[in-house]
């Protein structure tokens, strides 16, 4: 009787011990279990939420559902599509964007040929097509096209009111074979013709020249992306160059993101342990401190580093390290100003859906999307250098080095180049005031 009784009493409180163990669990995962339910609800449903009024969004559908004239010829899948880009164009952000299944088709066909044609990455304006990037070794760069040209005919085929994916095929096919492009350049009265041989691109991460000075030989480094292997060789083309404490690093037209990479090669100059560059999302929990990891002492060179309008990314964290932590001098043209990070979300309906998601800063908190880095030499390309094809810039960087080398003062060589400057406007401007006052 005693035992039943006791079997009762333990069933009782195991029972009850797992009733009060389900609460606890539920009392401690209830916020993780209703976000989880929360967000599988919206997902599989077309609930929106209770923050946003769509109530003007309806109306005007309603309006237009029973008074416009052609109704029955639109398109509603359309519809719901343009009002999505639109949505996303107001973020004004250049780097969002959402693509219908079609233009998702279209957009993987050009990524999966990308390096068979005249390696120019352009971007649709109201009419035509403009040059946004140029693929460092590309036929286009090899031709001097330069960004912001706007492409109006190829091959005597009109690209304005043309669908950029449309006016891109016109742009890159076939291969092996040369384009015609009629182009206009915002200094440029006339429109320019230019010939472009379409070809499949090879594009070395790393190269090395030596470049003969008077006294000091000037040892060079042009690194043309970031990826997976690329700090592997551009340490072993620092190993070439131990006998010397000086060098050019050439950023120049490397839009590359593979922030891992520019991490590994910024340790080979900057302190061990010290923060180089950190992610930071919309939850703060996410958020990413990359620091520097080297076990030899960095190398503590002379380094002049050339950007231009085409270098972006890895390439601006890379510049603006070394430049913030006092470790080189940056030669200037103004860069593409890209510090963020980007997600393809792909829908239901195999639409693409692109997304800013997090930004890079450096330590100093500087994050330069919609600004430029601040130079301390800034190079502009004249009308004859593009006609003579000269590198003004590489040239600029060869004498600020010198003066590095000369003077062993960072500040010293700004200050110098500062007062060129100011020579240089001083005698610009009195040559115009002379002119003016002879005419």
């Amino acid at each position: 009787m005693i035992d039943k009784k006791n079997n009762k009493i333990r069933s009782f409180l195991t029972f009850f011990i797992l009733i009060l163990t389900f609460f606890l669990l539920g009392v401690f995962f209830s916020a993780w279990i209703k976000q989880y339910f929360v967000k599988s609800f919206v997902k599989n449903s077309n609930i929106v939420s209770n923050n946003l009024d769509l109530s003007e969004f309806y109306k005007v559908y309603n309006l237009l559902k029973n008074n416009y004239y052609n109704i029955d010829s639109v398109d509603n899948k359309k519809l719901v599509n343009w009002a999505i880009k639109w949505m996303i164009k107001s973020l004004w952000d250049k780097h969002s964007e959402f693509m219908d299944s079609q233009e998702t088709k279209k957009f993987n066909a050009v990524l999966a040929w990308d390096f068979e044609w005249i390696g120019a990455v352009v971007e649709k304006t109201e009419i035509w097509v403009k040059v946004d990037r140029l693929i460092k070794w590309s036929p286009a760069k090899k031709a001097w096209i330069k960004k912001d040209d706007i492409i109006i005919k190829a091959n005597n085929v009109k690209l304005w009111w043309m669908d950029l994916f449309d006016a891109v095929n016109k742009i890159k096919w076939p291969s092996w074979t040369n384009v015609d492009l009629e182009i206009l350049r915002d200094w440029e009265k006339d429109v320019l013709n230019i010939k472009v041989k379409r070809e499949k691109i090879k594009i070395p991460s790393v190269e090395t020249k030596t470049f003969t000075w008077t006294y000091n030989d000037i040892w060079y480094i042009a690194l043309n992306m970031f990826w997976e292997n690329s700090s592997e060789e551009f340490e072993k083309a620092l190993d070439k160059f131990k006998k010397k404490d000086w060098i050019i690093i050439d950023l120049r037209d490397n839009w590359w993101w593979y922030l891992q990479s520019a991490v590994q090669i910024l340790s080979n100059f900057i302190e061990n342990w010290k923060t180089l560059v950190e992610t930071k999302y919309r939850n703060s929990l996410e958020n990413n401190k990359y620091l520097s990891l080297n076990y030899d002492k960095p190398y503590n060179w002379k380094i002049v580093i050339l950007i231009n309008w085409n270098s972006a990314s890895a390439s601006e964290i890379t510049s603006l390290s070394l430049k913030e932590n006092k470790k080189a001098i940056l030669v200037w043209e103004k860069s593409y100003w890209k510090w963020s990070v980007q997600e393809p979300f792909s829908l239901d309906d195999w639409s693409l859906l692109k997304l800013t998601i997090a930004k890079w800063f450096v330590p100093n908190h500087k994050n330069i999307d919609w600004i430029w880095i601040k130079p301390d030499v800034k190079v502009d390309f004249t009308k004859d250098d593009f006609k003579n094809i000269f590198d003004r810039q590489l040239d600029v960087a060869k004498k600020v080095l010198k003066d590095f080398i000369n003077l062993d003062n960072i500040k010293k060589v700004k200050e110098k180049w500062s007062k060129l400057k100011k020579e240089r406007w001083i005698t610009n401007t009195w040559t115009i005031l002379t002119w003016s006052l002879n005419k």
